[in-house]
């Protein structure tokens, strides 16, 4: 059995989305599809989920495939930011 120290860095969740809003300021909404697989038909289906995403550039536009990455809450919804091109 391993143990874990504080000095080790955990692991980051980084997903990639499609940008569905970008009316805020500094921030843009990204749609996240993922494949679930139901437990009694075992059939396989798509969900999606969306995410309020810190762009501190406001370089993102509707429509564009972007990559994000999660960090310390930022506000009440955001916590996650983007990774730069």
């Amino acid at each position: 059995m391993t143990t874990t120290s504080k000095s080790q860095k955990t692991q980051k969740k980084t997903m990639q989305g499609v940008v569905v809003s970008d009316a805020m300021d500094k921030t843009i909404v990204v749609r996240v599809e993922t494949f679930k697989t139901d437990k009694k038909y075992n059939k396989k289906y798509k969900s999606s989920k969306k995410y309020k995403v810190h762009d501190e550039n406001n370089q993102y536009k509707v429509g564009e495939v972007v990559d994000i990455v999660e960090v310390s809450p930022i506000s009440k919804d955001k916590s996650f930011s983007t990774i730069d091109k």
